[in-house]
């Protein structure tokens, strides 16, 4: 190769690596934020909170592995394990890559100058992020040519889920889903062309070597190695029916699968290897039509993310990337259909290729019936088939007449058609950002951390914000996203050892429990609830299922005996249910323990937007496994001299106090002023009640069956009640304390 050329792909290089870099370093800057609101969003080292709650997670786990050398908290008989999230705690079971090299560059960083480990959380994926275009232009390049390479590499680096998912304060795995994908088949590629035995077997080595560190880098990495697998057997059989030499294939396809079970055998052990079948089984359950978690809810219901997109959501998330790829693949199998003059300088690109990058894209639409998410899934095949049809375009100009003498100029102009779009879809996706945590929650975790006691468990009114307090308040949460792995045979060792849950079957069932503490207006079932809940965790109803065979039938004693003391609860288990002394005293030990650990509820202005699914939840129809169908609305408030409006629906004439959501007319009104509450009844008929704070200038219109949940309470009205009082508050938090257990 040339100095020239190897000068010219090096600078085509930096410069992709820095449109996704510059791009993607405005993010630190708040553009969607007014300037005076800006320090509120700031920490004290002057950089953003993260905009992705889940990277607290991550940054708690390099926290933990620069203090004691691995990911979890504690060692539990050899086993490690994770004890903030979901308490009692979970087995760690994590891909460790975004730990190891953020631990990395920490340590390199600090030799030279002192930089906070969340500072160095904050930048990485800017550095991480842009790196995809490089493999995606040198793979593109050797199929085609340094114009199509070029269209691929800036398309990979900005296209927009991607983008918005690895600017600074997206610390998350979503920085390696391109990456290595497209690195693995790339290599793949590479080694089934290559002309040498040698070659050959290096190349398969790499694509290996490149499919376990995806391994440890995100947990659907499974989905890449059945892509490589179905079509490397599928054109062994084929060849083998034509009777076509398949010896280069195999010898590819079998160095490759011992690469890989090699490095990660060596590196991660033998149980790794169980995640290329349970890891499948998994994705594919996920998101499904059916509630796999009956009886419970299906909590992933409520993650949008999770939510199957639209064809118009799929278009707009995956933007110019997906409509260049989908007309790139079209493009590129009629010009092999038709055996074209144009692909004869073109290397590589035959029907073998093509079969690849179909599969690949094939299975990527069909990932998204299990979230939108799942589109970044999609981009590595669709900037390859873009990038391609780029290639193949401007080859074609040299066959033309006319074209010929302006190739160079012509080339530069789709380059400039195809990538700018997408550049300036990214600068607009920053003005949407938002930071995910702000000065209040900040405060208040610190709060949490400094005046509580150690075995404190923290109750949050959204699961959303788990990571993020597990990280800052270093307490335990009882819900953090996370599901918990419980072996139910072994509850019954829990008071001996409560870390001896570990095993296979996750139950969303948490979810319902705190949902129907904060859904109810019996303070003394929500304490209870609590109560059970951060003292023994899940023991109470799974030991009660070791009776009743029936989760239904536990759910129903359980709520039966939470909001009462331990005699009357005797008196329910043994009179009503029929259970015999001693199997009443073991259930007591789980609902009604003798010696509570102590517990705060966090509740932010901000869970006000989930409330929808508090109530759902909460109150869950386990006969028919379904939610009801609540009235939840929230809205801004508007306000002339005469009238109050809200982005809901709400009208109310402020001389008469006459007031009406969509026409009609309520059950009664909240109206929340300087902290003062002041009621109002109007249609006893009516089955809503509309709530107007005007400290925050928010509205919420509520099924009336609520006007006095411990959700509405505390959320909403953020007023006192009987069983729980404020220990520390600020603008939008207030953290809760229990008066009595």
């Amino acid at each position: 190769m040339l100095k020239k050329e190897i000068l010219t792909m090096l600078a085509i290089v930096l410069v992709i690596f820095l449109i996704g870099f510059v791009f993607r370093v405005g993010s630190a800057s708040l553009y969607g934020i007014p300037d005076n609101e800006k320090p509120f969003y700031k920490d004290n080292n002057g950089i953003p909170y993260m905009y992705e709650l889940d990277s607290y997670y991550n940054y708690r786990l390099t926290r933990n592995y620069l203090d004691h050398g691995y990911l979890g908290d504690a060692k539990v008989n050899g086993k490690e394990w994770d004890l903030h999230s979901y308490y009692p705690g979970v087995p760690m079971d994590y891909p460790p890559l975004i730990v190891y090299i953020t631990a990395f560059f920490y340590k390199f960083i600090n030799i030279f100058v002192e930089v906070p480990l969340l500072t160095v959380c904050f930048w990485l994926p800017a550095f991480i992020g842009p790196l995809c275009g490089i493999p995606a232009y040198l793979f593109v390049r050797k199929l085609t040519n340094d114009y199509g390479g070029i269209v691929a590499g800036i398309l990979a680096v900005t296209s927009i889920i991607y983008f918005i998912r690895t600017v600074p304060g997206w610390f998350d795995t979503d920085m390696f889903i391109i990456l290595f994908p497209l690195l693995i088949v790339w290599f793949f590629i590479e080694a089934v062309y290559a002309k040498e035995d040698k070659k050959r077997i290096f190349f398969a080595i790499l694509s290996g070597f490149s499919m376990f560190l995806f391994s440890m880098a995100w947990n659907g990495w499974q989905y890449l190695f059945y892509v490589i697998v179905v079509f490397s057997l599928s054109y062994l059989i084929w060849y083998k029916i034509r009777g076509e030499d398949t010896k280069n294939l195999f010898y590819v396809f079998i160095t490759f699968l011992i690469g890989t079970f090699m490095f990660i055998i060596v590196f991660l052990g033998l149980s790794y290897i169980l995640k290329l079948f349970l890891g499948l089984f998994e994705f594919m359950k996920v998101g499904s039509g059916q509630n796999i978690w009956a009886p419970w809810p299906d909590i992933y219901t409520s993650v949008s993310e999770l939510g199957r997109p639209s064809l118009r959501e799929v278009i707009s998330t995956g933007g110019a990337t997906f409509g260049l790829g989908i007309f790139g693949i079209l493009v590129l199998f009629v010009l092999l259909k038709k055996k074209t003059v144009y692909l004869s300088s073109m290397k590589n690109v035959d029907w073998f290729f093509f079969t690849l990058l179909l599969l690949w894209i094939s299975i990527g639409l069909v990932s998204l019936l299990k979230g939108a998410r799942f589109m970044m899934m999609l981009i590595p095949p669709l900037v390859i088939a873009a990038g391609i049809m780029v290639g193949v375009a401007t080859e074609g100009l040299k066959f033309s007449k006319r074209g010929k003498r302006y190739v160079k100029i012509l080339s530069i102009f789709a380059i400039l058609v195809f990538t700018i779009p997408p550049i300036v879809n990214t600068n607009e996706a920053l003005y949407v950002l938002s930071p995910g945590a702000n000065d209040d929650l900040w405060d208040s975790a610190l709060w949490i951390h400094n005046n509580t006691q150690n075995d404190t468990v923290v109750v949050l009114a959204e699961w959303s914000y788990g990571h993020f307090f597990t990280a800052i308040a270093d307490r335990p949460v009882l819900l953090d996203g996370r599901l918990a792995y419980i072996e139910t045979l072994s509850i019954r060792q829990f008071e001996d050892n409560p870390y001896s849950f570990g095993g296979k079957s996750p139950t969303p069932a948490r979810e319902y429990w705190i949902d129907r503490a904060l859904s109810t207006s019996n303070e003394s079932l929500s304490l209870g609830i609590f109560r059970m809940l951060t003292t023994t965790g899940d023991a109470a109803y799974l030991n009660l299922d070791l009776y009743t065979k029936n989760t239904t039938q536990s759910v129903e004693i359980l709520n039966s005996i939470l909001g009462v003391n331990r005699e009357a609860a005797m008196k329910i288990l043994t009179n009503i249910y029929h259970f015999n002394q001693k199997q009443a005293e073991e259930i007591l030990n789980y609902t009604h323990p003798q010696n509570p650990r102590p517990f705060v509820l966090v509740t932010y202005d901000r869970m006000i937007n989930a409330g929808h699914w508090v109530f759902s939840f909460g109150n869950w129809d386990f006969i028919n496994m379904k939610r009801g169908n609540y009235t939840y609305s929230v809205g801004t408030i508007n306000m002339t001299t005469t009238f109050l409006n809200t982005t809901d629906g709400v009208i109310m004439d402020l001389k008469t106090g006459d007031v009406k959501w969509n026409n009609k007319t309520p059950y009664c009104t909240i109206i929340i002023r300087e902290n003062r509450i002041e009621k109002r009844y109007f249609d006893k008929k009516s089955n809503f009640c509309i709530i107007l704070n005007m400290d925050n200038q928010k509205s919420v219109v509520i099924d009336k069956q609520f006007e006095n949940s411990l959700f509405t309470k505390l959320v909403i009205e953020g007023s006192n009640m009987t069983c729980f009082k404020p220990v520390y508050e600020n603008k939008e938090v207030v953290v809760w304390k229990a008066t009595s257990y």
